[in-house]
């Protein structure tokens, strides 16, 4: 059985190879089938049980849709308090009403609620080095949730439960279109005839994924069945997003900083429109693509997660306590002076540079005890102990 943690990373890697969900990524459909057995433990009908009793999911995070609407709250939520505050709280029988009629349930935000769906989504976002969430989605009989329609971010689509039927008609009239555009108006594609163009159909079932890239237009409809999936979204740093940090960058120039000269004469305002340009240009000449994408690397989020007591005792783990590498992305260090620097989550830390053998062992293997991650940094067991201690303070490793 495949761990949940290495269901992108491995099983998939294995089935499309690596370049698919690399070099290829969001540009091209992918099909993969990994087996049930490589899902089965990521995601049940038991385990959604238990998250809608014990967290409670209220709207928008949960909701229902059926034939390409929303379906109003009032038909399946009370208003209630828990702690004084005012709140959305789902009616069990009203909800079960709502799907046999043909409803669609989506729970947005798995990964924070679910240890196995955090770590696939962690694997995921190691593999494309974005930001992901997963989603679920729940369905009985024919009806479908959504008309035809695209994503602005880029889906893993996960079958765990039932079946699905897909189809996948490609990308529109306008090219990796986004959340925040300025053309929502665009069509799916279509044939010569006008029926609407098939780039893959057919009936998803447990173990198989899909890859829709951002913009894809695609079908989704019931079998007849019950079926539960999962769609891991994230969204691929763009232009846009190089061309917003060069304008917060902007910040460091004066002329930029000036007022614009609405008053002054055409040939100041024309100066000045040049100077403008000039240095919007020779700003742009030393954005290197590849630092941008360093510098977001270092913003990358880390879940929240906690290690009590260890941060606030000053007790030393044993030899046999198990460490996690907090960071989803390995940062960079750099030695200097001493010290060994690295950035994590937007922060910067400066480390004494006996943590930089045991920083570098626990990043490449994300998870060992202390005694064999001593033996991976290659010092003494007690030495990797106090060194854990302190990383655990900063929240860089947990402590099990």
């Amino acid at each position: 059985m495949t761990e949940p943690g290495r269901l992108f990373t491995r099983a998939l890697c294995d089935v499309v190879g690596r370049d698919a969900l690399t070099t290829r990524l969001s540009e091209e459909f992918v099909f993969a089938d990994l087996g049930a057995d490589a899902v089965r433990s990521l995601f049940s009908l038991e385990d959604l049980n238990r998250l809608l009793a014990v967290c409670a999911p209220e709207p928008p995070r949960l909701r229902l849709h059926r034939d390409g609407s929303p379906v109003p709250l009032d038909r399946y939520t009370d208003v209630g308090t828990a702690s004084r505050d005012t709140r959305r709280i789902v009616r069990p029988e009203s909800l079960y009403r709502e799907l046999r009629a043909g409803a669609s349930l989506v729970l947005d935000s798995v990964d924070r609620m679910h240890a196995p769906v955090g770590e696939a989504a962690d694997d995921l976002m190691r593999l494309v080095r974005e930001r992901a969430q997963a989603n679920l989605y729940l369905i009985w009989g024919e009806s479908r949730g959504f008309d035809t329609h695209w994503d602005d971010h880029d889906t893993m689509i996960v079958q765990v439960e039932g079946s699905k039927h897909w189809q996948v008609h490609g990308p529109g009239t306008r090219p990796f279109p986004m959340k925040n555009d300025t053309d929502h108006a665009h069509t799916p594609p279509r044939d010569a005839d006008g029926g609407l163009h098939l780039v893959w159909e057919g009936v998803l079932r447990p173990g198989q994924v899909l890859h829709v890239p951002r913009g894809w237009w695609h079908t989704v409809t019931g079998t007849g069945e019950m079926s539960m999936h999962l769609t891991f979204g994230f969204t691929r740093a763009t232009g846009i997003d190089w061309a917003e940090s060069l304008v917060r960058g902007l910040y460091e120039e004066e002329a930029f900083r000036r007022d614009l000269p609405r008053f002054a004469d055409p040939d100041t305002r024309r100066k000045h429109r040049h100077e403008l340009v000039s240095r919007l240009v020779e700003a742009a000449e030393r954005a290197d693509l590849d630092d941008f994408l360093a510098e977001r690397d270092g913003r990358f989020p880390r879940r929240t997660s906690f290690s009590l007591p260890w941060p606030v005792e000053d007790a030393v783990p044993s030899a046999g306590s198990r460490v996690e590498f907090v960071p989803i992305l390995p940062p960079p260090m750099i030695r200097e002076g001493g010290k060994v620097a690295l950035t994590v989550a937007g922060k910067r830390y400066r480390l004494p540079e006996v943590t930089a053998p045991v920083l570098e062992a626990i990043a490449e293997h994300r998870e060992a005890t202390v005694a064999e991650l001593a033996g991976h940094a290659g010092v003494e067991v007690e030495v990797c102990a106090k060194v854990v201690a302190v990383l655990s303070r900063h929240h860089l490793v947990l402590i099990h």
